[in-house]
């Protein structure tokens, strides 16, 4: 059995991946400090025994008895609310906290695997962005201390691993939904679902142009088990290639909620993304993942996760 240590394992794709490796028979450390995320997302994995949890900020010193096998790094504020709301802990997170997990791994001798975002591409000139797209970034925008934080945690864990010989793997994850995101996340997806089934008006900044792709939290986590055991060390896009107008998704829910609520137009946001649509082709020879889960199917199984939480009394 393998020991695998997932930081930000409370968040929404981190207890996904803490419930895939607990299924497939491994021992499971997860390390959270709940600043974005929930004990509930992981309040049911206590009674399993291969479970541990540790409660920590992962920009201090970080500490692990007995051996490891593999590290995923995923602890970090992952939306607009979030960074915008905790720009230096965001900034700190994506340096010190990647530095002290390549440190772990470099002690252990594990396997790192880094959650990088497809900000990284900011607001692209390139499309669909592939990953050998060096992107179009604002460093010093509002935005900027994700975007930054996670370009720098890409050139670190290369660092490591031609430095120091760490085993290292970078994905960059395109926009995802599923059970488990917040309902004041801040992101597309909550803030419609939520809109929609209130009845309050769907808020789509700018004139709803903008694209964006979705792809289901399983395919996700299947795409980064495949990638943590591949041999390939350069980044990998996982996300769904196919595009939607950001118009044409508040529809889509609206028609999936059966809601009557009305669309809200307001200003677009700074260095918000015009495109935003991944190239999957190194994902598809390398690791033979795509996405499998529709966007009807994934949206129906999120808005089923959303719907109770929001009814009256909640």
């Amino acid at each position: 059995m393998a020991r695998v240590l997932i930081t930000g394992g409370a968040g929404f794709i981190g207890s996904h991946l803490c419930e895939r490796f607990l299924a497939e028979g491994d021992d499971v450390i997860c390390m959270d400090n709940f600043r974005t995320s929930t004990p509930d997302n992981i309040a049911h994995l206590f009674a399993d025994r291969r479970f541990t949890f540790i409660q920590q900020d992962v920009t201090t010193y970080i500490y692990v008895s007995g051996p490891l096998d593999a590290i995923l790094h995923f602890a970090s504020p992952a939306s607009p609310v979030d960074y915008l709301e905790f720009p230096i802990p965001t900034l700190k997170v994506g340096s010190l906290g990647t530095h002290k997990a390549l440190g772990l791994a470099k002690e252990k001798r594990a396997r790192l695997l880094l959650a990088s975002t497809s900000e990284v591409y900011g607001d692209p000139l390139e499309h669909p962005q592939s990953e050998d797209y060096w992107g179009n970034v604002n460093p010093i925008g509002p935005r900027g201390v994700y975007d930054e934080a996670k370009r720098f945690a890409e050139a670190l864990t290369m660092a490591y691993h031609r430095a120091h010989g760490v085993e290292t793997r970078i994905v960059r994850i395109f926009n995802t939904h599923g059970p488990r995101m917040r309902l004041n996340d801040g992101r597309v997806v909550p803030n419609f679902i939520s809109q929609a089934l209130k009845g309050e008006p769907l808020t789509v900044y700018g004139d709803g142009s903008q694209t964006r792709s979705f792809c289901f939290v399983s395919d996700l986590v299947e795409g980064i088990v495949r990638l943590l055991r591949s041999d390939y060390r350069s980044p990998v896009n996982l996300g769904n290639p196919i595009e939607v107008s950001i118009r044409e998704f508040a529809d889509r829910i609206k028609a999936l909620t059966a809601s009557r609520s009305e669309i809200a137009f307001r200003p677009l946001p700074v260095d918000d993304p015009k495109v935003r649509q991944p190239d999957i082709a190194r994902a598809r020879q390398l690791l033979g993942w795509e996405p499998r889960v529709s966007l009807e199917d994934g949206l129906r199984r999120t808005i089923d996760y959303f719907r109770p939480k929001l009814a009256p009394g909640r």
